[in-house]
């Protein structure tokens, strides 16, 4: 696991860090259950003792978070996932059995807004725990908020960071959620969206005329 590199960082991007290390929910744990719904599904860049699939209710999965330092830039940030608040609603991710000194390399991962949240996990056996949970609510600097599916998609398929192209991000997720499973009509649907914007890309770049023809 790779030390975070607290140098370069923005004042708000510091702050975020800052509030989470001021949570003392889990003080004296010697484990913590993590539960992740985006890129924590299939990308453990940390150090874990265990890892199960599970869920937490009343929560449902959203593109509307700006990505400016992994899937976007400050002047053209990408779209990632956070969870918001929906009476009945269940999402479905993977929960990981971590220690606290993780909690170093999290906050500087999810330094974009994102702040812990103490919350109720259910493992797919039915049992359950306390845990916690990174949320980019509606208070942070880098929220863009609800759009259609298809803009989404657009926004996701034009937008590069350091970590890499946008779509990736989607794709990952989607091909992650299916392993699992599990459905989530709203990642599927840019999914679906985004590929066939490519399609279109693809067949505008094969019927075109070939420069010099």
């Amino acid at each position: 696991m790779t030390q975070p590199d607290q140098h370069a960082l923005s004042p708000t991007d510091a702050a975020t860090i800052a509030i989470n290390q001021r949570m003392n929910k889990f003080d004296g744990h010697e484990q913590v259950w993590l539960f992740g719904y985006g890129s924590l599904i299939y990308k453990a860049d940390f150090p874990y003792i265990e890892r199960r699939p599970a869920s937490i209710e009343g929560w449902t999965r959203r593109f509307w978070q700006g990505s400016h330092d992994h899937r976007g830039t400050p002047m053209a940030p990408g779209r990632v996932a956070t969870i918001v608040p929906q009476a009945g609603a269940v999402c479905d991710g993977m929960a990981y059995l971590i220690t606290p000194e993780v909690f170093a390399h999290l906050d500087h991962r999810e330094k974009n807004g994102y702040l812990r949240l103490a919350t109720d996990i259910t493992f797919d056996d039915g049992s359950k725990v306390e845990g916690l949970v990174y949320i980019a609510n509606e208070e942070n600097a880098a929220f863009l908020g609800a759009a259609t599916e298809l803009d989404i998609a657009r926004q996701i398929a034009r937008s590069n960071g350091p970590s890499g192209p946008n779509s990736e991000y989607l794709l990952h997720l989607a091909r992650a959620l299916r392993e699992l499973g599990k459905s989530d009509p709203h990642v599927f649907a840019i999914e679906q969206h985004l590929a066939q914007m490519q399609a279109q890309d693809n067949a505008h770049d094969s019927t075109a005329t070939p420069s010099g023809a």
